[in-house]
């Protein structure tokens, strides 16, 4: 069975969407590019998909038109192992965008993203119901994830 690729739809700016993205994330790079014909739905020669990876990940992107935008129905889950990790991600990720609460953020071209802690599902699923609720206490207070915030919480520290 083949990998489940998500696929981005973009007005007219999916080559500025994936250089963006590219010069973020390591190993990655285009994999194929194809181009609209007499059919559209842009000027023939120009952009229709680019195929790409991040960090090994594949994704395609569209240049499909107005008719459609993003939301946060869906997003783009980045797992951090530390917080030079969810700055790095967060802080370039938002440039030209708009932060959101829990680790959220939206890009400039409106796509969805959360920049997590890899440990934070570990942290909220456990088997005690109060632990992961001071996780989740804790994350209703911020913006970027904190680590040393959640892992305090996750302690009773906090």
């Amino acid at each position: 069975m083949k990998n489940i690729t998500p696929f981005l739809w973009f007005n007219d700016n999916a080559e500025q969407a994936v250089a963006f993205y590219s010069g973020i994330f390591p190993n990655s790079e285009i994999t194929h590019t194809s181009y609209n014909d007499a059919a559209g739905p842009g000027a023939p020669g120009s952009v229709l998909t680019i195929g790409f990876t991040l960090n090994g990940n594949e994704l395609t992107a569209l240049n499909g038109g107005p008719a459609f935008q993003f939301s946060e129905a869906i997003s783009l889950v980045v797992q951090c192992d530390d917080q030079d990790e969810i700055d790095h991600y967060w802080d370039r990720l938002l440039e030209g965008g708009t932060p959101m609460a829990c680790g959220w953020l939206k890009d400039k071209f409106g796509v969805a993203w959360q920049i997590v802690p890899t440990r934070f599902f570990d942290m909220i699923t456990s088997d005690d119901k109060a632990r992961n609720a001071r996780v989740l206490a804790a994350m209703n207070t911020m913006t970027k994830f904190d680590i040393a915030g959640l892992e305090a919480a996750y302690r009773g520290d906090a």
